[in-house]
């Protein structure tokens, strides 16, 4: 089977340093201050000083190779940061590598964020025909996939509307139809699926199947890790803008979700990270607590806390916390989270307590989330904490592995509803 794609020692590196204040003003001050050693009068409250930032480099991505066959679904998972966009924005020809160079053979199509190649001002019709001819077909290819295109995306009825005017569920239902319909040979989606409903996602998962069947390649940027395991026949994971495994989805997935050996089960984030710190709300740390210490090795018999601190930097949020708990193959066991309560400027604690016997054993990651009026979601960390649930002893009544992914200890009462009848 040919090649579609040759990634062959990729590396980007981004200086980070000032882009402009904004008006002149603001520079000039920025530059005055930084002339007489004073701090930053444009860092936020609780950021780093700028000047600490300026001539650092940062490695989105370093010596990363790999090839992808023709026809192949390949999955391209990592933590938040690990560098799986920045792969594909070099692959779709975004950005450029600071080093490295990737051979693309066939016609690709990108998905890499809501609305991407869409111009505001057309109609929905117009975009189909310009992303069409983007992709080098003819109005005569574009027409015969026309109404295919307009009915998977059911949005026949804003279909003469300017796209500015749809909501993002709708930019992505018509662009994930554009690009799955208009036969490139590679498609690239990176996890903008996430936005629209679930009956949609289905749908989408659906059609990646099937132009995967039909000899074109697909790589898909996803947390949802059972989509991953479902869809692809291959799985790459990144850490740290590296390569660290590149294997059958079920093995990468296991290792994905798999605490790492000496982790304390505490993790913290600093100020002004862009994973944990939207501006109105930081997350400070996690943990997972048993037997009054932080420990991400857990027994299944006995009960233990997960533990999120955070700090508000507005007054006055209708704020709350939610965590999505995954097992081993990032399939999400449950959701839990708390009500709505109206907080001011202040640091706070969420304890999540888990009563004894109730995860089956083997690893878990925890995906934490604060919300604002009820829905608004400010900062969403992915696979923030890991643990595993170990087995113990008084369980060993049960033979070989137990499915599933919780086992709780339910009360079981016996009645004997009637007595043996003795056959003489």
């Amino acid at each position: 089977m040919s090649l579609a794609i040759s990634i062959e020692h990729v590396s980007k590196t981004y200086r980070m340093g000032s882009i402009g204040g904004g008006t002149l003003g603001a520079d000039l001050s920025r530059w005055w201050a930084t002339l007489r050693g004073k701090p930053d009068p444009l860092a936020k409250v609780g950021h780093e000083p700028h000047a600490r930032r300026v001539g650092d480099k940062f490695w989105a991505l370093e010596d990363v190779t790999f090839d992808v066959k023709q026809g192949e679904a390949i999955g391209l998972i990592g933590r938040n940061g690990a560098g799986k966009s920045t792969l594909l924005k070099i692959m779709s020809q975004v950005t450029a590598p600071s080093s490295g160079r990737i051979r693309m053979r066939g016609r690709s199509a990108s998905l890499l964020e809501v609305g991407t190649g869409f111009h505001p001002e057309l109609t929905g019709r117009e975009n189909i025909f310009l992303n069409g001819l983007i992709l080098g077909m003819t109005k005569v290819e574009i027409r015969s996939k026309y109404d295919e295109i307009v009915a998977f995306s059911e949005c026949e009825e804003f279909i003469n509307t300017p796209v500015k005017r749809y909501s993002s569920g709708m930019y992505v239902r018509l662009a994930f139809a554009v690009a799955a319909h208009l036969e490139p040979e590679i498609l690239i989606i990176d996890e903008v699926l996430a936005v629209g409903d679930a009956g949609f996602q289905r749908k989408c998962i659906r059609k990646i199947g099937e132009v995967s069947h039909e000899g074109r390649t697909v790589l898909v940027v996803s947390h949802n890790m059972a989509v991953v395991s479902s869809l692809c026949s291959r799985a790459v994971l990144l850490d740290g803008g590296h390569v660290v495994m590149d294997d059958m989805p079920e093995t990468v997935v296991a290792r994905y979700v798999r605490p790492e050996t000496g982790v304390s089960g505490e993790v913290s984030w600093a100020p002004g990270d862009s994973v944990a710190d939207n501006g109105r709300l930081r997350v400070e740390s996690a943990r997972t607590v048993t037997g009054g210490r932080a420990d991400n090795n857990v027994e299944i018999g006995v009960p233990f806390e997960f533990q999120m601190d955070f700090e508000a930097l507005e007054d006055d949020l209708l704020t709350c916390s939610s965590i999505h708990v995954l097992d081993r193959h990032g399939t999400c066991a449950f959701v839990s989270g708390t009500l709505s309560k109206r907080l001011n400027r202040g640091r706070y604690r969420h304890s999540y307590r888990f009563p004894a016997n109730l995860m089956n054993d083997g690893p878990y990651s925890i995906t934490i989330f604060l919300l604002t009026d009820t829905d608004r979601r400010e900062v969403q960390i992915n696979n923030a904490m890991f643990f595993t649930v170990h087995e113990t002893d008084e369980r060993q009544e049960y033979l070989g592995t137990v499915a599933g992914t919780v086992r709780p200890r339910l009360e079981i009462t016996e009645s004997v509803l009637s007595e043996p009848v003795l056959v003489r």
